[in-house]
């Protein structure tokens, strides 16, 4: 079985793939999935208008989504194209309510959050992908639980991921890693 574990972030996430089984996964590859279009600046924080501005336009934020989505779709749908991926973990970092924000730059930085998060997972899931969502705060406490490994053996099994995939394999890689490694599961 493959899995593939994200790490979502505003515009794009990274993407890392493992086989399996759970027991003795192996590493396939690491990719960044653009969800944001780089002729259109905007996409990448489609809730902001400029640095720590936010966008009032409804119509322009609309604008900016479909951009997004039509990004998303077609970068899950090159990833599997020569992959046959069964399962999906993503990491995020937060699940929370936009409306329930009260500061509007904050505000925006959730709806951005919420929007990466929502048009991956329905990428992957309008292809047949069964997806399961990880709060990064939480991702530690999901391992343990979910690999049913001790801590030294998990840490063993990223550095042997990062020598596969080489530089840079840092905290956002290596939640990638783990979601992919959970997914196996």
């Amino acid at each position: 079985m493959i899995a593939v574990g994200f790490r979502v972030k505003s515009g794009f996430a990274i993407a890392v793939a493992l086989e399996g089984p759970a027991s003795a996964p192996n590493a396939l590859f690491r990719r960044v999935v653009e969800m944001s279009d780089p002729k259109v600046p905007e996409t990448r924080q489609p809730y902001h208008d400029g640095f720590y501005h936010t966008e009032e336009n409804a119509r322009e934020i609309a604008r900016r989504v479909k951009i997004v989505e039509r990004c998303a779709a077609q970068s899950v749908a090159a990833l599997l194209e020569d992959t046959r991926v069964a399962r999906a973990g993503l990491i995020v970092g937060s699940l929370i309510d936009p409306q329930k924000v009260g500061n509007p730059h904050i505000r925006a930085h959730a709806h951005e959050g919420r929007l990466f998060r929502t048009v991956l997972e329905e990428a992957l899931r309008s292809r047949g992908v069964r997806c399961q969502v990880i709060v990064e705060k939480e991702l530690a406490a999901a391992s343990a639980a979910g690999l049913r490994q001790p801590p030294r053996e998990i840490a063993q099994a990223m550095r042997r991921f990062g020598k596969a995939f080489g530089s840079p394999w840092r905290a956002d890689e290596k939640a990638a890693a783990t979601a992919a490694w959970l997914s196996l599961k």
